[in-house]
C-alpha cells in the first residue's frame, strides 16, 4: 500500500452499513485505521469478534456496550478497549457518535 498522509473530509464518504448505522472512514495504512460511526437511537452492532485490536472512544451519546461478557454503559469522553477476537457489541441508547482505531487496518472497510 502506498502512504498517504492527508487524508481531507470532502473525500471521506459516509457509507450506509444499514440498520441505524453510518460510517466514514477516515485515515489509515496496513497497521492502524480510524473509523467515524454515527448510530441513531436504538442502533444495534450485534456481538461480534475480529482479529483486529480496537479502541473506541464517544465523541457523542450514549451506548451500552457487551465485552468479554462485561456490560458497560458509555457516553461522551469514554472509551474502550477490546482485545483481538473478544466478542463485543453495543446498542445505542442515544443518538451519538464513535470513533474507532484498528490495528491493523480493517481491510473489509476500504
Amino acid at each position: 500500500m502506498d502512504v498517504k498522509n492527508f487524508f481531507p473530509a470532502t473525500d471521506n464518504k459516509l457509507f450506509d452499513a444499514g440498520g441505524g448505522l453510518t460510517r466514514k472512514v477516515a485515515a489509515y495504512n496496513d497497521n492502524v485505521m480510524c473509523v467515524e460511526n454515527h448510530f441513531e437511537k436504538g442502533t444495534v452492532a450485534a456481538l461480534h469478534r475480529h482479529p483486529h485490536e480496537q479502541i473506541t472512544y464517544v465523541i457523542s451519546g450514549r451506548f451500552e456496550f457487551a465485552v468479554g461478557g462485561k456490560t458497560y454503559i458509555v457516553s461522551t469522553g469514554d472509551s474502550l478497549y477490546k482485545q483481538p477476537n473478544i466478542l463485543h457489541g453495543a446498542t445505542c441508547i442515544e443518538a451519538g457518535t464513535l470513533l474507532d482505531i484498528f490495528t491493523p487496518h480493517r481491510e473489509d472497510f476500504v
